[in-house]
């Protein structure tokens, strides 16, 4: 545990997302239900690597935004519920392609479904998902939730490109990579939390706040999981610890401690990371120079910067269950680190 984490870690450790869970019960529910029916295909490989990553125990935050954002609104119908199973659709297929592109081998504790069922499964599943998510949206019948979902879509894939193209690179800044995750993460946060303001008609400014708050909740969520990557453990994030030193992967605190480092700490950098020297004994020397240059303790502080950023998003709108329960969630996101 860093410095920074351990400040406070009383307080911190209340942060919970299970005032939300319980709000959107019913309809994570209906959710599920409709998950499983929308996953059925003549061809058996299909819902056979659909559902392993499906049951696989995600916590389903994103569709628990969308039908809670309905629900602080007021909404009546039962749009948001086919909403949400696009939006963890959509989430659900950018995995399945994610672990492709980073040659991952474990999702969530388990085997990746490429390890299973290969490559071009994984591929073409997740493509089959997306298909499966854009029906749902077409069903909805709003052109305004089809519309930020469509470009949340593209967004995500060009996030995914241009972390390819900073792979291994150093010379990838702070900015660049937040401009990575924005495309990443944070476009789907934002647009399953604008989903509930659209359905519901709320109007345009619920819809800027809800859409803000998204967005900075996943770059938070997102830089807290690049501190998990090398200070926490692999059952809090789900995938082996290490992994994105490993993929050559430029993440905050890598480019933090490579910034504040000594000449011969940036040679190892370049080393290990341009060079695939990333064995058991570079990870350890990669910890030593993060922890030196307090790299984690800073991207936590960049992520408490978004969380806040997300919290006063919500802070004009009026007080609500659903809006406690989403403001609680920023709290959880960013604390995981404990």
């Amino acid at each position: 545990m860093t410095a920074l984490a351990r400040q406070d870690r009383g307080q911190e450790t209340q942060a919970s997302i299970q005032p939300l869970v319980e709000l959107t019960r019913n309809g994570m529910a209906a959710v599920n239900h409709l998950i499983l029916s929308r996953m059925g295909s003549e061809v058996e490989m299909i819902p056979e690597v659909a559902n392993h990553l499906i049951s696989s125990g995600g916590k389903r935050l994103r569709p628990m935004l969308t039908l809670a954002s309905a629900d602080m609104f007021g909404y009546q119908g039962k749009g948001h519920v086919n909403l949400a199973m696009a939006v963890e659709f959509m989430h659900t297929a950018t995995l399945l392609h994610d672990d492709v592109v980073d040659e991952s081998d474990l999702r969530r504790g388990k085997s990746t479904a490429r390890m299973i069922w290969g490559n071009q499964a994984s591929v073409l599943v997740g493509d089959f998902l997306l298909g499966q998510a854009f029906k749902m949206m077409v069903d909805v019948g709003s052109l305004h939730a089809l519309g930020v979902l469509a470009q949340a879509a593209a967004i995500i894939a060009e996030g995914e490109v241009m972390q390819l193209a900073a792979a291994k690179h150093l010379t990838t800044t702070e900015q660049d990579y937040l401009a990575v995750i924005n495309a990443k993460t944070a476009a789907l946060f934002s647009a399953a939390a604008e989903m509930g303001p659209i359905i519901a008609n709320a109007g345009e400014e619920a819809r800027e706040a809800l859409a803000t708050y998204g967005t900075n909740l996943g770059l938070a969520f997102q830089l807290v999981d690049d501190v998990l990557d090398y200070g926490g453990s692999a059952d809090n994030l789900g995938k082996n610890t290490g992994d994105d030193f490993r993929e050559g992967k430029i993440t905050l605190p890598v480019i933090l401690s490579y910034a504040r480092g000594t000449e011969e700490e940036r040679r190892f950098w370049r080393e290990a990371l341009e060079n695939n020297q990333t064995d058991d004994a570079a990870l350890q020397q990669a910890l030593q120079l993060i922890h030196r240059h307090g790299a984690l303790d800073d991207t936590i502080a960049r992520a408490r910067q978004f969380g806040e950023a997300a919290r006063g998003a919500l802070a004009p709108l009026a007080a609500n269950a659903q809006k406690d329960a989403l403001v609680e969630v920023i709290d959880f996101c960013v604390n995981r680190v404990n």
